[in-house]
């Protein structure tokens, strides 16, 4: 755990830095690798795309285990995962949108916030902005963080491909329907300790309530694996710190901008939580 730790935090410092890192998160032969398997279609298809990478990687992991007193898989751990972040950092896109000259130029930028490109356009009001944001950062920056703290590269991968593949219009209705299932189910874990986390940095009444009361939807579960929870809980969070005049702001929850800004001060106090209690495990597994 204390190498995937400091794995992160050297991944997370480059992500915060002013380089372009776009550029290495190419996945055009994972893309290539899927449309080979035409042969199979459905939850068999999405196995084999992801068995296969998952596999490689994992036997690579295992292999430079104790290499240079653990440098060789510090390396290897901080590749995979800042290959695995992204596209984009979200605080990039959400930045581009608060800096935008005009109202033109913030509605583009915002579409960038989308995870299909494909998808309708994103409208500009608070609760869509606030929603794709958060959402954005489950699945570009938490969810991989999750799964890699958990398994290592090969949780990162699998995570970062499975988006990938539900993200895929080339695939059948059948390939792509699987796909995004098991995405949502790796979405599941780390989205509910997104919510956590906001509870502890956030309204913790207002959070705990959101989350309750989506759950108790005609039809909704609370073993269902659909992280939609997260943007409900999420719209009441940065509602609850306008309200409280988070950041200095004027208390108004319908301001697109503002409620974007608090939703990116929500994610970096987020952020820090899940860092803080890895390292409080860390230290733990130092002293035991």
């Amino acid at each position: 755990m204390a190498i995937r730790l400091v794995a992160a935090l050297i991944v997370l410092l480059l992500a915060f830095s002013s380089l372009e890192l776009s550029r290495f998160r190419d996945f055009g032969w994972f893309r290539a690798w899927l449309a080979q398997l035409h042969f199979a279609e459905g939850g068999g298809r999405v196995a084999l795309a992801l068995a296969l990478p998952a596999i490689v990687c994992a036997l690579l992991q295992g292999a430079l285990r104790g290499w240079g007193f653990g440098l060789a898989s510090v390396v290897f751990a901080v590749i995979v995962l800042l290959c695995s972040f992204g596209p984009r950092e979200p605080e990039t896109d959400i930045d581009a949108v608060l800096t935008a000259e005009d109202a033109v130029a913030r509605e583009a930028a915002a579409q960038d916030l989308r995870d299909d490109a494909a998808a309708a356009p994103l409208p500009f009001t608070a609760p869509a902005l606030v929603e794709a944001a958060v959402l954005a950062g489950l699945r570009r920056r938490f969810g991989v963080l999750f799964w890699f703290f958990v398994l290592g590269a090969t949780g990162a991968l699998l995570y970062r491909l499975s988006q990938i593949a539900a993200e895929d219009n080339a695939l059948d209705l059948r390939t792509r329907d699987a796909a995004r299932r098991f995405a949502a189910a790796m979405d599941w874990l780390p989205a509910h300790l997104m919510v956590l986390a906001m509870a502890l940095v956030s309204d913790f009444e207002a959070v705990l309530r959101a989350w309750r009361a989506w759950h108790m939807q005609p039809g909704r579960s609370r073993w269902e694996l659909e992280p939609g929870f997260l943007a409900a809980v999420a719209r009441s969070g940065v509602d609850a710190d306008i309200e409280a005049g988070d950041g200095g702001a004027i208390a108004d929850i319908t301001d697109p901008l503002e409620e974007l800004a608090d939703a990116r001060r929500l994610l970096i106090r987020v952020l820090v939580v899940w860092l803080a209690v890895v390292a409080l495990i860390v230290l733990a597994g130092w002293i035991a």
